[in-house]
Parts: structure tokens; sequence; C-alpha cells
């Protein structure tokens, strides 16, 4: 690699940031909110579409520029069709599921999420957790994050009522 090569990395980088900023700032804030799996696919393509545009020295910048312009209208688009029709959200996300309810552990639902009992026990570590007893439920989400609610306040129906048991 040159020094030119290098500085054309630098400028590549800039010119590509700021794109993406400008983007997420015309196109909101579910640009990278990561709700729902599509949203977490597009996510990780602008990541992949932003490195290959760094790195590929040989390819025009105009390149990466339309892809990513390309994936924010997708989501832009997506978006809204996920809220009126049921039917294309449940096609395109994951529902969530529920791996501990009340202090027992789903092994059923554990295996479904293709969890061990290590990688629950990290988990609830992860969120402070001292005890089974203590955890109300543990949910795995639609992009695969996990929630833990614990505490002794009693949690609200509606928190779970889309989430599979």
């Amino acid at each position: 690699m040159t020094w030119a090569d290098a500085f054309d990395i630098f400028i590549r980088i800039a010119i590509l940031m700021a794109v993406i900023i400008a983007f997420s700032r015309v196109f909101g804030l579910r640009s990278f909110s990561k709700l729902s799996g599509f949203d977490f696919a597009v996510t990780v393509a602008l990541g992949s579409v932003l490195a290959n545009g760094i790195t590929a020295l040989d390819k025009s910048l105009w390149v990466p520029i339309l892809a990513i312009a390309a994936l924010f209208m997708w989501q832009m688009v997506v978006a809204p069709i996920r809220t009126r029709w049921t039917w294309f959200e449940n096609t395109l996300d994951n529902r969530p599921l529920v791996v501990v309810e009340n202090g027992e552990i789903l092994e059923a639902n554990l295996h479904q999420a293709d969890m061990t009992r290590a990688d629950l026990w990290a988990k609830l570590r992860d969120a402070n957790v001292g005890g089974l007893a203590q955890v109300q439920a543990a949910v795995v989400e639609t992009t695969g994050v996990f929630t833990v609610l614990h505490g002794h306040d009693r949690i609200s129906p509606e928190l779970l009522e889309d989430v599979r048991r």
C-alpha cells in the first residue's frame, strides 16, 4: 500500500461517513434502530457496504453511495408496510421468545432459541441478576437481543402479549 492509497482510504471514509450521516438525518431515527430483523439486516448490510466502499480502491465511490441509498430507501419502504400488514411483519421478523418465566427455565424454548444454559447464565449475569428466582421473564427479542425483566414490581401484561411462550 502506498501513501496515495492511504490518503484515498481516508477520503473514502470521510465521504462515505458523510453520506451515511446525511441519509440517517433525512430518513430519521429508525435508520439504525435494529427494532426488527429487517432493520438489523439493513444495519449489517450498511456496515458491509461501508467496509467494501472504503477498501475497494479500484471501484468507483458511486457504487457504495448507490448501495447505501438503496438500503435506506428499502428501509423507508418496508417500515410502513410492516406496521400496516401484520402478515408482512410476521413474514419478515421472528417473534420474541420467553426462555425464563417466573424463575423457571422453559427448556423447550431455550432449545428453540439455540441457547445453552451457559448462554442463559451469562445473559442473566450481564443483566445483574443474582438468582433465577429474581427473573420474571427473560426474552430473546426479534433481533436476537436478550432482555431480562426482574425486580419486585409486577410486569404489565402488555409487555409480553406478542411474545411466544
